[in-house]
């Protein structure tokens, strides 16, 4: 998919038809006027208002009657549209390491086109690290080729590994050793997986905040999320552990292993010991020690789709055809009805416990889980939004999600995440209020890309080009 680069710069270059510097900055003013700022601060819509943007910065905001436009600037006129900040999506693959196949740039258009600007990768293996480094150039240099990645990490796992090719450790000294080999390689966060032991993920936990650089992730099968929480795990992805910790039965089911048990049954009786107050008494400490929560709800509905609905989504079009293939394996899988019996009733529980952290002031970014079948670089994000408001979150909240709290939870705050006077110019042109329907984050008409604006016709030309590519038949 390198070739999908050079045709996405070609594709590119007549939309904005503004002068550009040697690092990829404009060097001539562009001007959004009569737009509704929506800037997720929290606050409510600021209708006719006037942003400037020079180089890759917000350099005045205001009211469109009030802002003096530059003499020599660009100017779109945004009557009835509305401005968001670019969206994140906190939970990606883009590396696909357990296959050792190479890593799925085809996302990389396919993120732009749907208005997301940067994400966290979630499996950065330490011999990838220097890639991330040349994507993160040519952001600044080519923007709109590739999104801003924010972080990257790398899986820790216990014996046995969740997955092949995972870094693995036994004792608390491996898990030292591990950290420091990981931070000296420019990793950004450890991933914490399953299997660790209890030695193994406590040693990483304590070596970290040695090391100054945080770790996230699952809960190990031997750590409960409460302790994962007093340790000091910055975040917990899919609800990861939750539903075990609000049993009445937490400390009996913790000792059993899912796969000794009739397919759905463990998860049946984690469902049926959940218990309100335990459950409050966790959320409490979750949100004392500020540990984010990523639920990743897109990964549970897969499940409760119908096989048909799934193998005739008009959004395959864009699925390189050999990846297309490898998915009919989940359909199958789904047909059998195996591990998905309780996938409704997993959902329900998720919605609960999201409502239930909302309520005690836990936080969420919005993530994911690309890489896995049937989600789709860019379009998903839209979906987990969606299903973050059937969660309880509030439309500004889902939004947040996926624009402030990220750049917050990143430490990037003072400079993303929000629209405000000084910021990077990262955001997205909507055609409708998302405040009054979340879906509308999908009625993209522009995306600004660290200063580069990208109308609506340069987006469709992405997107054709990603369905041309993905559909073309390898010569033999």
């Amino acid at each position: 998919m390198r070739i999908l680069f050079g045709l996405l710069l070609i594709i590119l270059a007549p939309a904005p038809l503004v002068a550009q510097t040697t690092d990829g900055l404009r060097s001539q003013p562009f001007v959004f006027t009569h737009v509704t700022v929506i800037d997720a601060t929290g606050a409510t819509a600021k209708p006719d208002m006037t942003v400037v943007i020079i180089g890759d910065r917000i350099t005045t905001l205001g009211k469109s009657r009030k802002v003096r436009v530059p003499a020599n600037a660009q100017v779109v006129d945004a009557t009835g549209k509305y401005l968001i900040p670019g969206l994140w999506d906190m939970h990606v693959h883009v590396f696909r390491n357990a296959s050792q196949r190479p890593p799925n740039e085809y996302y990389f258009p396919l993120f732009i086109a749907n208005g997301i600007t940067g994400v966290r990768d979630m499996w950065t293996k330490l011999d990838k690290v220097a890639q991330v480094e040349l994507w993160r150039k040519q952001f600044t240099e080519r923007p709109g080729t590739v999104p801003r990645f924010g972080a990257v990490g790398t899986i820790v796992d216990g014996l046995p590994a969740t997955w092949p090719n995972s870094d693995t450790v036994s004792t608390a000294d491996e898990a030292r050793r591990m950290v420091d080999t990981l931070k000296a390689g420019g990793v950004d966060f450890v991933k914490v997986y399953w299997n660790l032991s209890r030695e193994a993920y406590f040693a990483i936990a304590d070596q970290t905040k040695k090391q100054r650089i945080p770790f996230a992730g699952h809960v190990p099968i031997s750590v409960s999320a409460l302790e994962a929480s007093d340790a000091g795990q910055r975040s917990i992805e899919h609800l990861d552990g939750i539903s075990l910790a609000c049993s009445t039965e937490e400390e009996r089911l913790s000792k059993i292993k899912p796969s000794d048990l009739p397919p759905g049954k463990y998860q049946q009786q984690v469902f049926d010991t959940y218990d309100e107050q335990k459950c409050a008494r966790l959320f409490s400490h979750f949100a004392k020690n500020s540990t984010w929560q990523v639920p990743t709800l897109s990964i549970f509905q897969r499940f409760n789709i119908d096989p048909n609905t799934l193998a005739n989504d008009e959004r395959l079009k864009y699925i390189p055809m050999a990846e297309r293939e490898e998915w009919k394996r989940f359909i199958t899988r789904l047909e059998k009805r195996t591990l998905e019996q309780n996938a409704q009733r997993r959902l329900q529980v998720a919605f609960k416990l999201i409502g239930g952290m909302r309520r005690a002031g836990v936080e969420f970014m919005a993530g994911t889980d690309l890489g896995n079948e049937y989600l789709y670089p860019g379009f998903s994000l839209h979906d987990e939004l969606v299903l973050l408001v059937q969660a309880g979150l509030t439309p500004m909240e889902a939004l947040q999600a996926a624009t402030q709290n990220p750049a917050k939870f990143l430490g990037r705050l003072d400079s993303l995440g929000t629209i405000e006077k000084g910021k990077i110019a990262d955001l997205v042109m909507l055609d409708a209020n998302p405040l009054e329907d979340i879906s509308n984050t999908r009625r993209i008409n522009a995306v600004v890309v660290n200063g580069r604006y990208l109308p609506k016709e340069a987006l469709q030309r992405m997107l054709a080009e990603v369905e041309a590519t993905a559909n073309r038949v390898k010569p033999r």
